[in-house]
């Protein structure tokens, strides 16, 4: 018999129900649940309703009437979802109260070998709360840390936190102050540039561009990341990626020479049958204690859109960080801007840090942004601060978001160049996310002699202002371009690997009036090409049938690389030139080209086949070498935790 018919047998031989049996069940059932219920014999609801009263029996009958249902319906939902909105605004207006809480958290867990050095704790600018109010908004901010998505955003808006992506990734939480709340919407603006593209060597042998130091590209990609927010691929600048990590290059040792060059050309990681041609640049480092006196003025964006937690507040604790850092005889004022500009402070001895606080503890947000307005008072102030022999700088700190007066990137560029001749230099610092306008700052920076630099945590603060403050505030060379000239005899083709941004003519080289980038103290500069060597498979681009050969035969130099600059202050540029070879390596070339290859992995360039954030992590990690600040750790997580985003 098998298994069907055992079934079959089975149910013809079911017994008939036994209606005396089924009875004693149901009374046994109903006695205990009535004893369970502590109800006793007491009568239990029913499905039935009372009679209506005359109102109720109305209102039913009406809502009933197919022809107005939809229409209540309509209106209930009208109802609840203003109840719901109405809600929800104390809660998302106690928000940045709870982040602040849960970035204090995070500051005090924060590893020290995260920083460069150990972080000094900022002078106190504002009452601390009471113990009851702090501990409740900690315990209220845990949640959110910890959330992986918030359903006060719409579903496409919905992004996840830094806490689980980053955890899968291996990435403690950074020091510092960490944003850790989703983002809800991003309109930040970034100028579009495309990749540079392939040239022929043998009709376009020359390559020339600005020099760029800025670090800001790297820090957004990183607070990207960390927050799971989207990541716009014009926000990736791989020159500033590369340079946001310090190599062993040698200083110079000519005194006369602000600055020392090396080059080295190593295989390509992405592709076997190129080559990769790292240009290093160091510039000197004088002697701390024999520098100018320094002039800042701190110009500060305290209009409506810099009230998050992650703006002013942040900002104020920043500049507070790097006032352990100045000097008696250096001078700070302070010059705020919103829907008009004002002097907040005049100029002040840095050792007055008592009065520099209180001006920076009193700033609150709130109005438009004339940052035209305050850009020309700026201006003025640091004119009237400045003596002979000094260094004067404007350190504008804002989201970028200018809504009076200029607010075109254009005009605000023409703007800056009248007043770059005054010796004044202009650096930017970047703050916050969904309305940040890089774009501007950008052309702030580029055109203002100074730098761009993006915080969005107190450690990196604390490495721009604290320990890269000789290279952030004090230039040691002006208007400096680069210019490669490669051998058609030995490159068939090349690529600038990053600084779309800053290209020149070729002509621009040799012409002093054209504004170039400038070179802090200490501050280091790479720069990488991708080459193919003539006779390699990887050339793309075929032989032309109508053109004479280049070159008969090789000197063995790859190309020729010139340098121009000025002394700042001086009006004439000097030239440095240096054949490239292939003999000779830098050091720390493998973990360059690995961050290169990252970037390149980010924006999904065309050029790096099938490489991808294995890759950039095996490589990364092979190549780490000494990292006693933990930035290139930091990094690798980093490609870890975009592998898992992509």
């Amino acid at each position: 018999m098998n298994e069907l018919e055992k079934l079959q047998s089975l149910l013809r031989d079911t017994p008939a129900p036994n209606a005396d049996a089924k009875a004693a069940a149901l009374r046994a059932a109903t006695e205990n649940f009535a004893r369970l219920q502590e109800q006793g014999a007491q009568a239990r609801p029913i499905p039935e309703a009372p009679a209506k009263g005359p109102l109720w029996k109305g209102l039913a009958d009406m809502f009933n009437r197919s022809t107005l249902r939809p229409a209540l319906y309509a209106s209930t939902c009208l109802v609840i979802a203003g109840v719901a909105y109405t809600s929800y605004q104390p809660w998302s207006e106690t928000l940045p109260e709870l982040q602040d809480a849960g970035r204090a958290t995070q500051l005090a867990a924060a590893p020290e070998e995260s920083l460069q050095k150990p972080p000094q704790a900022p002078p106190t600018l504002a009452p601390k709360p009471a113990p009851q109010k702090q501990a409740a908004a900690q315990s209220a901010a845990a949640p959110l840390a910890h959330s992986q998505e918030s359903d006060s955003i719409a579903p496409h808006q919905k992004q996840k936190t830094y806490s689980a992506l980053g955890a899968m990734a291996g990435l403690d939480a950074p020091s510092g102050d960490t944003i850790t709340h989703p983002l809800q919407g991003n309109a930040d603006q970034f100028t579009g540039a495309s990749e540079n593209p392939l040239k022929i060597t043998a009709q376009d042998p020359v390559s020339t561009f600005s020099i760029d130091v800025d670090t800001a590209s790297y820090a957004y990609v990183r607070a990207s990341l960390l927050n799971g927010g989207p990541l716009n691929p014009d926000a990736i600048r791989i020159e500033e990626m590369i340079n946001y990590f310090t190599y062993d290059y040698p200083a110079p040792s000519d005194p006369d020479q602000p600055f020392s060059t090396q080059i080295s050309v190593t295989k390509t990681p992405w592709n076997p049958e190129t080559q990769l041609v790292q240009i290093g640049i160091q510039g000197m480092k004088p002697a701390i204690e024999n520098r100018p006196p320094l002039n800042l003025v701190f110009l500060i964006d305290t209009s409506g859109s810099m009230q998050n937690a992650n703006k002013l507040p942040l900002l104020k604790q920043s500049f507070a960080l790097m006032l352990g850092e100045l000097r008696p005889t250096d001078q700070v004022a302070i010059v705020t801007y919103a829907g008009s500009a004002g002097t907040a402070l005049a100029p002040t001895n840095a050792s007055e840090t008592a009065t520099i606080l209180g001006a920076l503890d009193r700033l609150t947000a709130g109005g438009s942004t004339a940052g035209q307005a305050g850009l020309r008072q700026a201006y003025a102030l640091a004119g009237q601060m400045t003596q002979v022999g000094d260094v004067s700088r404007v350190l504008l700190a804002t989201d970028g978001d200018f809504n009076v007066g200029i607010n075109n990137p254009d005009q605000m560029k023409t703007f800056i160049q009248e007043n770059r001749d005054s010796g004044t230099y202009l650096s930017v610092l970047g703050f916050g996310r969904g309305n940040y306008r890089d774009d501007m700052m950008q052309v702030l920076a580029q055109n203002g002699n100074g730098t761009a630099a993006y915080i969005d945590t107190l450690a990196e603060a604390q490495k721009v202002l604290v320990d890269q403050l000789s290279g952030a505030l004090f230039p040691i060379a002006n208007d400096v371009k680069i210019q490669v000239e490669f051998n058609p005899a030995e490159v068939a083709e090349y690529r600038l690997i990053g600084y779309e941004t800053r290209t020149l003519n070729r002509e621009d080289f040799n012409n002093d009036t054209v504004d170039a980038g400038e070179i802090g103290a200490g501050h280091q500069v790479t720069a990488l090409y991708e080459i193919t060597p003539v006779g390699s498979p990887a050339i793309l681009n075929d032989p032309l049938r109508y053109t004479e050969q280049a070159a008969s035969h090789s000197n063995g130099e790859l190309g020729y690389f010139k340098l121009r600059y000025k002394k700042p202050g001086a009006a004439d540029s000097q030239l440095v030139t240096t054949p490239i070879r292939t003999n000779g390596d830098l050091p720390d070339a493998g973990f360059a080209a690995a961050i290169a290859g990252f970037g390149q992995v980010l924006k999904h360039s065309a050029y790096i086949k099938n490489w991808s954030y294995d890759d950039a992590i095996t490589l990364a990690t092979a190549n780490k070498g000494p990292d006693p600040f933990g930035y290139r750790a930091e990094a690798i997580r980093l490609m870890k935790l975009a592998k898992i985003r992509d």
